[in-house]
């Protein structure tokens, strides 16, 4: 075999020295879903990761210009001879995604990201006022629907300038003057423009320019469009008619509008959808869904000490300083001390201290200011402005975390809210468990318009390809909104798995570090399935991992030992399933079944105590209740 052919089938390594490796030599097949196995300790992952990893990543950074490798920084070559065959190399290890609480799982995947495109062309308005579906007109199909609407009727075409503002508006009656225009409707009257003309500065005013006053018929259809086209450019995109027998009034806009209203919104963009953009975010959480508010259980834990003493713990013990002199000056003017403990003292007053209050009471030395910021805004101050992670760290510890009762967790403006999609928003399906969510969205085309199918579609069928991975790796029951520090190493590390998958990209090695950890014996053949099409793809696939399932589905075995720590290091085996089972070492006689890990006859009795969790409800937890012995 010349070494061409062998480089291409193989991955070769010559003299690996890293860690406690004995300077080992290894063939590893490619395309092929290898297992390395053995002992903990033994040398799997300074094999895998040290050596063969950190090789691949060495390589790719060479071939970075001078320039750009100067803020990189430089690798060390890992302890080996030398590594022939290599492709180029995606490490999938055991640690979670990402430590940012904007991180998600449906960010790191991209499956929220291709929602916020398919709401942003996809869905429907609805109006916040009346729930109605809101509408969007074309210039033509206002002006066919004017001359259905009012046809034989006298109508008045409006442009409008002012909803619901005060100010007395001399200029702008100055501007509509000078455009050509010679009357104007203010709060629902007609009036012609007079020079100088103001209103009252202090009351709220709507002010309409009046484009024309037509008689609708089929004579009169170029002038209906001329005041159509002439009031949507005065109006901004708006417009209204007004029939001259009732004051009905009609409007109409290019933009979306709602019906029976009359208000409008914008066209949707994708930033809308984004919690990590200011267009997107709701304004009170900043986008993170929660909001920090302040326990007093944590602010008086101690409700038998006074005040001085330090029952306020973000105060401490309270010396001769201003807070002391302040509070001692309030609690003397409604007749108690400093030193008095807090459950002597009345709650209206300690509501006062906590929240805060302006008060100015009379004294012998005439009127004195009892006003408090209250300990609680004291807190809230500091942890929203101070710029001193340490400070914002301290005020922390005396709130507790949340749900944001603005955006109730869905991290969006409440605008998003009224852009639906199958009467569903972006913030309600992004809290429903990958199974359901998956199932809503093979539902969904036979529900959207042809012109909804048309744009939809390729953005429906992203999404469900990458929904599909998520469950083939066993992670049905996780949302969209979960936290990516949230996240198991084994949940973090199968939710990359799914996202390599994705990709599709070919002949790349993939290193995983013990893939099946945290996942039920039940969804392990999927985790397995989903490995196989990554090989199947092309690539070749390294899995460091003790699951015997796993074993079994490889195609080709390393068995590193044969113990752990010095008397490691060295290849026990490297063939496959058949030929380990017939060897002799401690994985094959644990294959085999000639070694076996017993389940105790005894169990130890403990103490008779145990440890009780009540209501546990944190993240996909049903409110759970469990006791376990001590």
């Amino acid at each position: 075999m010349s070494k061409s052919l062998s480089q291409e089938e193989f991955i070769e390594i010559y003299g690996a020295k890293e860690h406690n490796l004995k300077n080992i030599d290894l063939k590893i097949p490619r395309n092929k879903l290898v297992v390395f196995t053995g002992l903990s300790g033994s040398g799997k992952s300074s094999l895998a990761f040290d050596t063969i990893f950190a090789e691949g990543q060495r390589r790719y950074l060479e071939t970075f210009s001078a320039y750009a490798r100067q803020f990189l920084g430089g690798m060390e070559r890992p302890h080996v001879d030398e590594i022939l065959g290599l492709s180029p190399v995606i490490s999938i290890e055991q640690k979670t995604v990402n430590r940012s609480p904007r991180s998600t799982v449906g960010t790191v995947t991209e499956v929220y990201d291709f929602m916020r495109l398919m709401f942003a062309r996809v869905s429907d308005a609805y109006s916040y006022n009346t729930g109605e579906k809101m509408v969007k007109y074309t210039d033509q199909q206002i002006i066919d629907l004017i001359l259905k609407k009012f046809k034989n009727k006298k109508i008045i075409v409006l442009a409008p300038k002012v909803k619901g503002r005060k100010g007395h508006y001399r200029e702008l009656f100055e501007q509509v003057q000078k455009s050509g225009f010679s009357k104007v409707r203010v709060d629902g009257e007609i009036q012609d423009i007079k020079a100088g003309m103001k209103l009252d500065r202090y009351k709220i005013h709507d002010i309409e320019i009046v484009i024309d006053r037509i008689h609708v018929t089929d004579e009169h259809r170029n002038r209906v469009t001329q005041a159509v086209q002439s009031a949507l450019k005065y109006g901004q995109d708006v417009m209204m008619v007004v029939n001259h027998e009732n004051n009905d009034w009609s409007q109409y806009s290019r933009f979306l509008m709602c019906p029976t209203t009359g208000i409008s919104y914008a066209e949707p963009e994708p930033n809308l959808f984004s919690f990590n953009s200011p267009y997107g975010a709701c304004p009170k959480c900043n986008g993170l869904g929660v909001i920090a508010e302040v326990d007093l259980d944590k602010v008086i834990p101690d409700k038998k000490k006074s005040i001085k003493a330090g029952a306020f713990e973000p105060l401490g013990k309270l010396s001769n300083n201003w807070i002391s002199n302040k509070l001692e000056e309030i609690l003397v003017a409604y007749g108690f001390s400093i030193s008095d403990p807090i459950e002597k003292i009345p709650e209206d007053l300690i509501y006062k201290i906590l929240f805060g209050f302006e008060d100015v009471v009379d004294s012998e030395d005439g009127k004195r200011d009892l006003s408090f910021e209250g300990v609680t805004n004291f807190l809230a101050r500091h942890y929203e402005d101070s710029d001193s992670p340490a400070v914002r760290r301290w005020a922390e510890s005396f709130m507790n975390k949340k749900e944001c009762d603005t955006c109730h967790g869905t991290r969006l403006k409440s605008e998003a809210d009224y852009f639906k999609i199958d009467g569903k928003s972006l913030g309600e399906l992004a809290r429903l468990d990958l199974a359901n969510l998956s199932i809503w969205f093979e539902k969904l085309p036979a529900k959207l318009s042809a012109k909804q199918k048309a744009i939809g579609t390729e953005i429906i069928k992203e999404i469900s390809t990458r929904l599909r991975f998520l469950l083939d790796v066993g992670l049905h029951y996780l949302n969209l909104n979960r936290e990516s520090k949230s996240l198991s190493g084994g949940e973090a590390q199968r939710i990359r798995l799914a996202t390599q998958i994705g990709s599709e990209l070919v002949n790349v090695l993939y290193i995983l570090d013990e893939p099946s950890i945290g996942l039920h014996q039940r969804d392990n053949q999927r985790l397995i399935n989903s490995l196989k099409k990554l090989r199947d793809g092309g690539n070749s696939v390294i899995v460091v991992e003790h699951d015997k399932e796993m074993m079994e589905e490889s195609d080709f075995i390393v068995d590193i030992g044969p113990k752990a720590g010095i008397h490691g290091g060295y290849i026990v085996q490297a063939c496959t399933l058949k030929e380990v089972l017939a060897g002799d070492s401690v994985t094959a006689k644990y294959l085999n079944g000639k070694l076996k890990i017993e389940i105790p006859k005894v169990r130890r009795k403990g103490n008779g105590k145990f440890l009780e969790l009540k209501g546990a409800t944190g993240n996909n937890l049903k409110n759970v209740d469990l006791k376990i012995p001590l």
